[in-house]
């Protein structure tokens, strides 16, 4: 790892079960029909595979674990060059490029020394994020979804930061909580409903939206909520970046 000197965390690692002992039935994530090739898998985890966490961001996990309101300081240097090679390789293959125009096969072409030098460019802070693609996608009522697609570096460092984020917000979210979590989709969801639904006496379900949530929600709210543990102001500042090119 190609980290700082300075760190947010301590040297030692804790071992942590993926979920809380205990949890209700509605939280085992038991079969549900209809849920194909949901039936085959492990129980959801609450946190990202062990195998995929490095030892940094593993002392990250359980100093969140063992300090709910502690905010780390130091983050940046978390974001290393293996970070963003992984970020990199989970992208879509076929995903649409950017306003930079780069597909992820043209990434890929001397990919080692273009993430060295991106790696570098975020640390030193002259990492640039461009603005995202406006994309309209139309929906079910006849009105359009707006979509922005981010450039292609763009991408992999803000995928890198997701990584750094969820070592710390794993810790602090609730089992039934499923929505934009690594190892959690909709079809877990829909499991954990069928076991409660089935072993508990349920009188009334209420399915909510908001309406126009990612447009309409406060930008400078985002950044107080996330400042509760975020306290490094160049993850900040990245946070920003993207915000306001969005």
């Amino acid at each position: 790892m190609m980290n700082e000197p300075e760190k947010s965390d301590p040297s030692t690692v804790a071992a942590k079960p993926a979920n809380k002992t205990g949890r209700s039935d509605a939280e085992s994530v038991e079969p549900r029909g209809g849920a194909k090739g949901n039936t085959t898998k492990p129980h959801t985890h609450r946190t990202q595979s062990r195998a995929s966490v490095s030892p940094g961001l593993e002392r990250v996990r359980e100093r969140a674990r063992q300090g709910k309101k502690e905010r780390f300081t130091a983050l940046l240097h978390q974001v290393t060059v293996d970070l963003l090679r992984t970020a990199y390789l989970k992208l879509k293959r076929g995903a649409a490029p950017g306003v930079d125009g780069t597909t992820w096969r043209e990434y890929g072409h001397d990919l080692e020394a273009k993430l060295v030098d991106l790696h570098g460019r975020v640390q030193r802070g002259a990492y640039r994020a461009l603005p995202s693609r406006r994309k309209f996608i139309q929906k079910e009522d006849g009105r359009e979804r707006p979509l922005g697609i981010a450039a292609l570096e763009d991408k992999i460092v803000q995928r890198a930061v997701v990584e750094v984020f969820n070592a710390i917000y794993e810790q602090d979210f609730l089992g039934f909580s499923y929505g934009f979590r690594p190892g959690r989709g909709q079809h877990d969801a829909l499991d954990a409903l069928a076991v409660g639904i089935t072993y508990t006496k349920v009188s009334w379900i209420v399915d909510a939206d908001v309406r126009s949530f990612f447009d309409s929600i406060s930008h400078e709210w985002l950044i107080r909520f996330a400042e509760h543990r975020i306290g490094d102001p160049r993850m900040i500042r990245l946070i920003r970046k993207w915000l306001r090119l969005a």
